[in-house]
């Protein structure tokens, strides 16, 4: 990979970092990214598991040393979260290219409009930590993370939902328990892809190099800043993504 290339891959990478830190759908750059630089979908998929890994290490470890991060009641999202992502992870090992992109598609769109869904109650915050019912928890972050495990592109917007609307979370604690959760299921995740040889180690490194420092940024303004100034740069990725995925920039000579 040439000097410009590697340079442009850890650019994308704090961008991708930043959002997924802030937010969320970071993937939803960095999987058309490595698409872009030659990968299959399927390793592509793989291989930002690896970038994510860097990337939440240091953000858990910012909310952390910031006080925002809730380790005692973050196991039961994060068990349910990793039984989930295994589930989706075999899935999507073993779906061929051509599916996975249009599967990717698919869950863009839908995503665009889980966006748009009520913006007020993504950056609302001071809210009650409710006490829920420990098995329904259960099935909502497996579910959550049988789509992490299949995909990650928008977990993160999902796992804030489940966090925010289901928990009772603030947003700026469900962006810290957010990033332990994939933290802490990753890696699983990572492991099914590594076993199926749908891992491009050099790729997902520099991009993690990227994220790490977009990640650490991001930390720092988290408290002041929040999710609302980057919904349209999400939804503005996500419909070019799709757009590319189902091969419309094709059909119009792009």
């Amino acid at each position: 990979m040439e000097w410009y290339m590697i340079a442009a891959v850890i650019g994308v990478g704090i961008l991708v970092g930043f959002i997924n830190t802030l937010a969320g759908s970071g993937s939803v750059i960095s999987l058309p990214l490595l698409i872009f630089l030659g990968l299959p979908a399927n390793v592509a998929n793989g291989t930002n598991r690896v970038a994510l890994i860097m990337q939440n290490i240091v953000g858990v470890s910012s909310f952390y040393r910031k006080g925002k991060l809730d380790t005692g009641h973050g196991w039961v999202p994060s068990i349910a979260a990793v039984i989930g992502a295994l589930v989706g992870a075999n899935i999507a090992a073993d779906l061929n290219e051509e599916v996975m992109e249009k599967a990717i598609g698919v869950l863009m769109v839908i995503m665009f409009f889980v966006i748009l869904y009520k913006p007020n109650r993504w950056i609302t915050e001071k809210r009650e930590v409710k006490s829920q019912n420990v098995w329904l928890q259960m099935v909502v972050f497996f579910l959550v993370g049988v789509y992490g495990g299949f995909i990650q592109a928008g977990v993160g917007i999902f796992l804030l939902a489940a966090l925010v609307l289901n928990a009772g979370y603030d947003l700026v604690r469900a962006n810290a328990l957010k990033l332990l959760i994939v933290l802490i299921y990753t890696p699983f995740a990572l492991a099914v892809f590594v076993l199926n040889d749908q891992v491009w180690w050099i790729y997902g490194l520099i991009l993690g190099v990227g994220t790490m420092i977009g990640s650490f940024l991001a930390t720092r303004f988290a408290l002041k800043w929040g999710p609302k100034y980057i919904r349209y740069i999400l939804l503005f990725m996500i419909v070019v993504s799709a757009f590319k995925l189902f091969g419309m920039f094709e059909w119009i000579g792009l």
